[in-house]
């Protein structure tokens, strides 16, 4: 007679062959273990592989099987499990390999509490909205988080932090944010950050593919890393190798971050140091000589495991299908991590990046001025000397200090010392209908002495308490930064080194002598302090309400004249100071949906003196949005739909023949689609949809001709599609294959609307195999990116130039990690 499965009870026993089996509850916590003695696990017998043939169940029944078959300990609330599903879990695996699996989509994370034991706990999810808790549990050890987890294969978080500098989530956050994963970044083979930031809604690559993006229709420069400015100020190119996952808040930040642009924060959250060993060696080989490796290392360095490491190391040469073309790049990154207490851990981390780029091509206007001229990809009109580099060395420090499970401080210090190198020559105006085309020259750092220093310190109280029926997560915290910068570039005139001809290109063999050049300096401390309160209220309400005040001076000077003997002028300093408040209600009825509005301001750039030495207000924005949230199978996927309307102050126009007032005005409104997760076992989505109606200037200066224009570089349609299917059978076990479209509409270039550029469309596919090779896990990929060889522009200038995007390309590379 078959056996017919059977649910546990609490008290019940099952008998198994060998072994006995008991279920029980031990203070609201489903505890499962065998009743007799069983010998703790050695570390070899973790490590050995167990051949699993488990089918997509309820979760529940899948632990029950897992703890049978491994002699492990499990222990968890009883509601964790509720509802929730496994999946497949397939092949050889060691026990740690085999739980991480099958927690996979779950939102659950593992702790280790013993040899044998196990403690789960929900990570990155949110609270059951239920009337009755069940007690917690305290329990000692790490817990694996899902965020750091290199095997982790998921595309959906359910938390992010850059919106509210608290592990939130995001079906509780009143506003709209947007996280890349790792995996995400591994199935595209994401290299620059125009690649990773294409899957976030309303983010277009701005002058370059990787130094500058347009979020709701505004420039946006300055990036933050972990949460703090980084080489702020300056358009910089950014390395990817040690970054963990990419959140995107859309929208004012400076409730959190003070003075930035309105469109959003770009947030690259960095790779941390992990209790359990961990190494990576990939090695990337593609078209146009494509060579990239990248090695990533992380473990304990003492047997209690208070101090831990991360080493992060990429170096890359490629070419171009353009002529003299191409670049190269060098990261490295050691962390330390140090448990200084069981309530206090400090990390410091250095990093250092130079990324060169050869000979970047400028494409001039066509005959007519109305788009970038149509001249071959392959064709360039710089000079073989050509190149810009971004070179930066970074030192931080984060320390936090846990009070008790509820109160936390958490002080952070950055410093960045970068600079900026480049001689380039571009060509310059329209072409004429003979083929003629201006160039001109300019020299960056030409002195050799240039720098761009930031200094950031920042201190957080963060505290969890209950007022009546309110419950509170409030966050109180100052910063300071200290922008100092000089920049010496040139000439001080438009020198044309000789003109070119689109037909018969003429090169100089070196760059031309130039003896005149400008030096700027440019100074900026600022502080700010701030406070924010997120109450849940009765009924799955949830509000957030801020205030930040900042305080910004602005300095510096410039010299003009002959090479080394430039006359100094000293440029008055600027103080510029604002509250921004920023308030949100979200309301989520049922677990799987929340509707949420919020209001926000902006602190932003500052405007100096005008001609007449009358101090012009610091630009600012306002923006107001509403939408819904998603949280799907498990929390296995998430959506939002925001309406968002976005409008920039402040701005300098001129109001009369030579006096300018800060009154212009530019304003952004649209619909927003962004989705990730899986949807079904093995198939996985990530997806990003931008309609922007309206994206006009509403005020300028006297014959700008720009008032009721379309802004810059703001299509009115643009999205991103990618997904991938991985083959659950044992006989497909371990391929997966991915497509993905991106889709740019028509663009404006310039705010005039005469100059354009038509919208485009991108096919991308991939295809993976990984196998085991005793305890190393072997990953061979291909990716094709711009599989029908469109030719379309990646990158445009406000004033005319752009530069083609990549055309077709095969990426292959060989990962191996243990």
């Amino acid at each position: 007679m078959a056996n017919k499965k059977k649910n546990f009870l609490p008290g019940e026993t099952m008998t198994h062959p060998g072994k006995k089996l008991r279920a029980c509850f031990i203070k609201g916590v489903f505890v499962l273990t065998f009743c007799h003695a069983v010998p703790a696990l050695s570390e070899a017998d973790k490590a050995q592989k167990i051949q699993f043939d488990m089918p997509s169940t309820d979760l529940a029944s899948a632990l029950n099987s897992f703890a049978e078959k491994t002699g492990m300990e499990l222990s968890y609330p009883a509601s964790m499990v509720v509802n929730a599903k496994s999946k497949p879990l397939k092949g050889s695996y060691g026990v740690q390999q085999g739980l991480h699996e099958l927690l996979q989509g779950t939102g659950l994370a593992y702790r280790l509490t013993g040899n044998n034991s196990v403690t789960l706990e929900k990570v990155a999810v949110a609270e059951p909205q239920s009337g009755k808790t069940m007690p917690s549990v305290t329990v000692t050890g790490k817990a694996v988080s899902a965020d750091s987890d290199p095997y982790n294969t998921d595309y959906n978080r359910t938390n992010a932090t850059t919106a509210t500098k608290t592990n939130t989530s995001i079906m509780q956050t009143p506003m709209s944010v947007k996280v890349v994963p790792q995996q995400v970044l591994k199935d595209q083979q994401v290299v620059t950050l125009d690649q990773a930031l294409k899957n976030v809604s309303g983010v277009i690559s701005g002058s370059g593919t990787d130094r500058q993006f347009f979020i709701r229709g505004f420039d946006v420069y300055n990036y933050y890393r972990d949460g703090f400015p980084f080489v702020s100020n300056w358009y910089h190119t950014e390395e990817l190798a040690n970054i963990e996952r990419v959140e995107v808040l859309k929208g004012p930040g400076s409730i959190l971050y003070g003075r930035a642009e309105p469109g959003g924060i770009v947030n690259f959250v960095t790779k941390q140091p992990l209790d359990t060993p961990y190494y990576s060696l990939r090695q990337q080989f593609g078209s146009y000589d494509h060579y990239r490796t990248d090695i990533d290392a992380t473990g304990p360095l003492t047997a209690n495991k208070d101090l831990a490491y991360r080493f992060n190391l990429a170096y890359q040469t490629n070419n171009s299908i353009t002529e003299f073309a191409g670049g190269e790049r060098i990261f490295v990154a050691p962390q330390l991590r140090w448990n200084i207490s069981d309530k206090t851990v400090s990390n410091i981390k250095l990093e250092y990046s130079n990324i060169k780029r050869n000979a970047d091509n400028l494409l001039p206007l066509n005959t007519a001025g109305t788009q970038p001229a149509a001249l071959p990809r392959s064709q360039n009109l710089s000079d073989p000397w050509s190149y810009m580099e971004d070179e930066y060395v970074m030192l931080s420090l984060n320390t936090e200090h846990k009070f008790n499970p509820n109160w936390s401080l958490r002080h952070r210090f950055n410093a960045s010392f970068a600079n900026g190198s480049g001689i380039n020559v571009s060509a310059s105006g329209n072409v004429a209908a003979n083929g003629d085309v201006g160039r001109f020259f300019f020299e960056g750092n030409a002195k050799g002495k240039d720098y761009f220093n930031n200094f950031y310190n920042s201190l957080e109280l963060t505290g969890k308490f209950d007022t009546g029926l309110f419950k509170h997560t409030m966050l109180v915290g100052g910063d300071y930064m200290n922008t100092d910068a000089r920049a010496t570039m040139g000439p001080i005139f438009g020198l044309n080194p000789a003109g070119t001809n689109i037909y018969n290109p003429v090169h100089f063999a070196q760059a031309p002598t130039v003896t005149a050049y400008n030096t700027f300096g440019y100074s900026q401390p600022w502080f700010g302090v701030y406070g924010q309160d997120q109450i849940e209220l009765p009924y799955h309400v949830h509000l957030l309400a801020g205030l930040r005040y900042d305080n910004a001076e602005t300095g510096g000077d410039s010299a003009w004249g002959a090479f080394g003997n430039n006359t100094k002028t000293i440029n008055p300093t600027v103080t510029d100071d604002k509250v921004s408040p920023r308030g949100g209600l979200l309301w989520q009825p049922i677990p799987e949906l929340s509707l949420y509005g919020s209001y926000t301001e902006n602190f932003g750039a500052s405007n100096g003196n005008n001609s007449q030495g009358n101090r012009l207000p610091a630009q600012t924005a306002q923006q107001w949005e509403v939408g819904a949230k998603t949280e799907l199978w498990g929390s296995r996927f998430t959506g939002t739909l925001a309406y968002f309307d976005l409008t920039k102050q402040n701005v300098p126009m001129q109001v009369a023949q030579g006096i300018s007032r800060a009154v212009g005005e530019a304003e952004s409104r649209g619909i927003e689609l962004d989705l990730t997760g899986e949807i079904l076992p093995g198939w996985k989505v990530i997806g990003a949809y931008a309609y922007t109606p309206f994206a006009k200037t509403l005020k300028d200066s006297i014959g700008a001709g720009t008032v009721g224009m379309r802004l810059h570089n703001a299509p009115v349609n643009n999205g991103n599609l990618w997904t991938t299917y991985e083959f659950q059978d044992r006989t497909l076990h371990g391929l997966k294959l991915g497509a993905g479209v991106q889709a740019v509409g028509m663009r404006q270039i310039g705010y005039t609307e005469a100059i354009k550029t038509p919208g485009y469309a991108t096919l991308n596919l991939m295809a993976s195999q990984s196998w085991k090779v005793g305890k190393t896990n072997v990953t061979a990929q291909l990716n094709a990116d711009n599989l029908l060889d469109k030719t379309y522009h990646g990158g445009v200038y406000s004033y005319g130039p752009a530069l083609y995007g990549a055309p077709r390309t095969f990426m292959g590379s060989i990962k191996i990690e243990y």
